[in-house]
């Protein structure tokens, strides 16, 4: 990667701009990286080949993502059921994210990236964990793009332990569970320093979101790619917001009303 400024192409809207009707960038995209295996098996190949290749698609992806200007990216990187896929699969991702912390980190913090990590760190095995902790703190006061990897992760999960916290806070006293609100609630989960997802896109021709950013994803626009991961490239990210540019989001409002500016009375 190289050190860009954000790409003025999807964000001009000036008078006579045939894309002045376009909707703004999305704020927050997240990925499912979806179709490594398969990929793998149609190259005869092993799976953890796959993956491998697919680390190519999440260096362009984000490349593409800072230059555009998209303040933050959340990859589906280890879900929590990973855990019980073969064990030289699972090793092999390991060794795949401290190679990622290890050599990437220059990089990284040249394009003014921060990483962070949503879901369960700690159940990460010792040497990725310290890696990735390391590349987290090194990063920390990057102001670009923020890249979050769901690792140990699960939509679930995160919203039954964000629950069980207010209940023990209510039982505590400390608060009325009448008062709860979704936004007491979207504070203790793994992801409370995220925006909601704007966009979700899933690849390997799947029409499912398995358990990812379930809360965050309420209005999200869903993009499904026919392509496998390893397939994915910049040109292809960048067609995706093309897509979702091109879509009016109304957050059950009328066309009317956004154009007379009641959807920040929705959206805050």
């Amino acid at each position: 990667m190289s050190k860009t400024t954000p790409d003025p192409t999807l964000s001009k809207k000036s008078s006579g701009d045939p894309e002045k009707n376009l909707r703004p960038l999305p704020q927050h995209v997240a990925i499912i990286m979806d179709g490594n295996g398969r990929w793998a098996r149609k190259q005869g190949m092993l799976r953890w080949h796959g993956h491998s290749a697919g680390a190519n698609s999440v260096r362009t992806t984000l490349e593409t993502a800072a230059k555009l200007g998209i303040k933050y990216l959340t990859l589906y990187a280890f879900s929590v059921n990973n855990w019980d896929r073969p064990r030289l699969e699972v090793e092999a991702l390991m060794h795949l994210l401290t190679r990622f912390a290890r050599k990437e980190q220059a990089e990284l913090i040249r394009q003014d990236i921060r990483v962070e990590v949503v879901g369960h760190l700690e159940a990460l095995p010792k040497t990725p964990r310290m890696a990735l902790q390391k590349l987290m703190l090194a990063t920390k006061d990057c102001q670009g793009t923020t890249l979050s990897l769901a690792l140990s992760y699960g939509g679930r999960q995160d919203i039954v332990e964000a629950a069980q916290k207010l209940a023990a806070e209510a039982a505590a006293g400390h608060i009325a569970p009448e008062d709860i609100t979704s936004e007491l609630l979207q504070a203790r989960l793994s992801t409370h320093n995220l925006p909601d997802v704007d966009l979700l896109i899933r690849t390997g021709g799947e029409s499912r979101i398995s358990d990812f950013l379930l809360f965050e994803s309420a209005y999200a626009e869903l993009s499904f790619v026919d392509m496998m991961w390893p397939e994915f490239r910049g040109e292809d990210f960048r067609r995706a917001i093309e897509r979702y540019r091109g879509v009016e989001r109304r957050y059950g409002l009328t066309s009317q009303q956004i154009e007379e500016g009641e959807l920040s009375a929705v959206t805050g």
